[in-house]
């Protein structure tokens, strides 16, 4: 039944995020939907108290550029127009392993949207608050949910500086990292659900630079991935973004952690398994002292396999599955999240019987792949669990590594596993008859002694 005087339903999303304003642009096609933000919304790019990891680097991944057109046709050349680049993966990126071989720049049909996390926020943001039908209020929280252990009807939010209640047919809690899910299900009565943690320890350290010689126009990603065999794991990125900026991120598990005195940047950068982005860097006029963040640990809730749900909530994004943001699929999977809500409720209907236990089972889908991708590395550290990694971790791990090693020497090997790491394709595609024959048997060039840098991208750095 209709629950706003306009004869519309109507939907509360918890979070002004990316994950929440997608999810927001989704429900606005069957509801009237209420965005609570804990911060004031910037309208141009900039950084806000809420999202203290946009400070180092993201990639939108060819899977979620997809998803988000579907659901903002044309938005990426928006973002296009306001300097953020498509970059070819792997023509546009330079690549160390994990396992140590450098990826040869083999052509394929895999792009990622490539700029700061301020700038494709912001986009996002504006072209989502077109619609009419989202409200945001900002300064908000939320404090509780509003009805029964079988049935949400709203929620309780302190906004401008009193308890408010607002009713909702559907309350989606895309609020990541700090999602206080659990604890609401719990105080309604519903049982917990299984929780899983894989936390490497991993810190990062990140800096704006001012792209060196004429860089600035274009030069190639540069990752340094980190060897989860040789612990403590260091690795870097040097993403060149919007404005002409590189924006550089360095990483390292417990006991070999980044810290934020800048004279130690450029060394620590060097101290990786190859010194290229050291050296890269070594003369680029910094624009920012580095930031630290330690907020990285693999946290995935299975509310899917919760044995009893409340029909009106859903929790999409980070608030089921926060991810090491090395591994850059989170985007990704929240856009694929939105576009699961879509096809769900366009299918099934707002009213349907059953519909957020099908939702929490779609979303589960998208977080499911990122997960699969990122703990599959992070399982093998030291202290990442209390139980170590297990003999299925370490024969996935193997398989990877053989899987890596092939993509890294052959075009058609890369193309599966491209498949795979731009959540094109789910996991299970690495283990098809193609991408098996192209592991074992597949012609494959030697193994590079170097980074890939063309002479002509090297000259730029001085040019």
């Amino acid at each position: 039944m209709p629950d706003t005087p306009n004869g519309r339903s109507s939907a509360v999303v918890i979070g002004g995020g990316m994950t929440g304003m997608l999810t927001a642009s989704v429900l606005a096609r069957f509801a009237d939907v209420t965005v609570i933000e804990r911060d004031e919304l910037p309208i141009e790019p900039e950084p806000r108290k809420g999202l203290p990891q946009a400070r180092h680097a993201h990639l939108l991944w060819a899977g979620g550029v997809a998803a988000l057109e579907q659901l903002i046709p044309g938005i990426g050349d928006k973002l296009v127009e306001k300097g953020a680049w498509r970059a070819g993966i792997m023509n546009d990126l330079v690549s160390k392993a994990p396992s140590g071989q450098w990826f040869r720049r083999f052509t394929t049909p895999t792009v990622n949207l490539v700029c700061s996390r301020d700038l494709l926020d912001a986009t996002v943001r504006k072209e989502v608050l077109r619609d009419e039908r989202i409200t945001v209020r900002g300064r908000a929280a939320v404090v509780g949910l509003q009805g029964t252990a079988s049935r949400i009807t709203g929620v309780v939010a302190h906004i401008d500086g009193a308890i408010q209640s607002i009713p909702a047919h559907i309350v989606v809690d895309a609020s990541g990292r700090s999602s206080r899910a659990t604890v609401w299900l719990k105080e309604l009565g519903i049982p917990p659900v299984t929780e899983r943690t894989v936390d490497a320890g991993v810190v990062y350290a990140s800096r704006l630079f001012k792209a060196p010689g004429s860089t600035g126009d274009k030069f190639p990603i540069v990752n340094v991935q980190a060897d989860p065999s040789q612990a403590p794991g260091r690795g870097g990125i040097i993403l060149p973004i919007e404005d002409g900026r590189w924006l550089v991120t360095l990483s390292g598990t417990r006991g070999g952690e980044p810290t934020t005195d800048p004279d130690a940047f450029v060394t620590f950068a060097k101290s990786l398994s190859h010194p290229i982005i050291g050296e890269l860097i070594e003369h680029a006029e910094p624009l920012t002292d580095p930031v630290l963040s330690r907020s990285t640990a693999n946290t995935r809730r299975y509310f899917e396999k919760a044995a009893k749900w409340p029909e009106g909530f859903v929790v999409v994004g980070d608030a089921v599955a926060a991810y090491n943001p090395v591994y850059g699929h989170g985007l990704s999977a929240s856009a694929q999240c939105a576009v699961a809500i879509d096809e769900v409720v366009h299918n099934h209907g707002l009213h349907s019987a059953d519909l957020s236990r099908r939702l929490q089972k779609a979303v589960a889908r998208p977080v499911g792949n990122a997960w699969n991708l990122a703990v599959g590395q992070d399982v093998l550290y030291p202290g990442a669990t209390a139980e170590g990694p297990t003999a299925a971790d370490r024969f996935g791990s193997a398989l990877v590594d053989r899987a890596v090693d092939a993509g890294a020497r052959s075009p058609h090997a890369q193309r599966y596993l491209l498949g795979v790491m731009s959540m094109q394709k789910p996991p299970t595609h690495l283990f098809s008859p193609g991408m098996i024959y192209q592991m074992f048997w597949g012609k494959k060039r030697p193994h590079l002694d170097g980074p890939p840098l063309a002479t002509t991208e090297r000259e730029a750095l001085s040019g």
